[in-house]
């Protein structure tokens, strides 16, 4: 899936969003192409990917066929999307992914298997007191998991910075430190998007 295929798929849902095709909300990507290609390099097929409410391009980087997702999507599934057959999993809760990858990775490690996890979460999420408590013990239990910190600087409407009193999120500061360790347990990007929170830019009544 080239990142033209990605921005191409999610113009199409925001059409189709908003002629009031899809009775549901959806949260769109845009802005973040290269840098979650980068991260797919390294997920292979037997690696699950767990998501946020946020998820179309982790689920055609997954292989998930894109007429499939984009059923799915027009049922009202967009922030709950989940294919167990592809071992990628979302919701619409947050942090809500955040517990299941700790245990995934626990199952994955008692198992001795030839497995991964990784949970992708946004900036206001790496802020929580879950997220860290899920780091924690990954870190600790040296567990198969790895987070992916997308930071597009918003939570819903609000600045995240400004909600929280900070110029950086402490993920930012904490991946500039010169111990390349965290790298195997934390990948970190900012992007900016075209798209609102939720929706496509037009009020749509359902």
């Amino acid at each position: 899936m080239t990142k033209e295929e990605l921005i191409a798929f999610e113009e199409d849902i925001a059409n189709e969003f908003n002629t009031g095709k899809i009775r549901a909300p959806v949260h769109l990507y845009f802005g973040n192409e290269d840098e979650i290609i980068k991260v797919f390099k390294r997920v292979r097929p037997q690696d699950y990917v767990l998501c946020t409410w946020r998820s179309h391009y982790q689920c055609l980087l997954k292989s998930v066929p894109p007429s499939l997702l984009k059923k799915r999507i027009m049922e009202g599934r967009s922030i709950s999307l989940c294919f167990p057959e592809y071992r990628i999993f979302s919701s619409a809760i947050v942090t809500g992914i955040l517990p299941i990858a700790v245990g995934l990775g626990c199952a994955i490690k008692k198992a001795n298997k030839d497995e991964k996890v990784y949970a992708f979460v946004g900036d206001m999420t790496s802020e929580t007191g879950s997220f860290w408590e899920c780091f924690k013990y990954v870190f600790a239990q040296k567990l198969p998991v790895h987070f992916v910190v997308e930071d597009n600087g918003k939570s819903v409407c609000t600045d995240t910075r400004r909600t929280w009193g900070l110029s950086e999120l402490f993920v930012e500061k904490f991946v500039k430190e010169p111990d390349q360790w965290i790298k195997e347990y934390i990948t970190y990007y900012k992007y900016t998007s075209k798209w609102p929170h939720a929706g496509a830019g037009k009020r749509v009544q359902f």
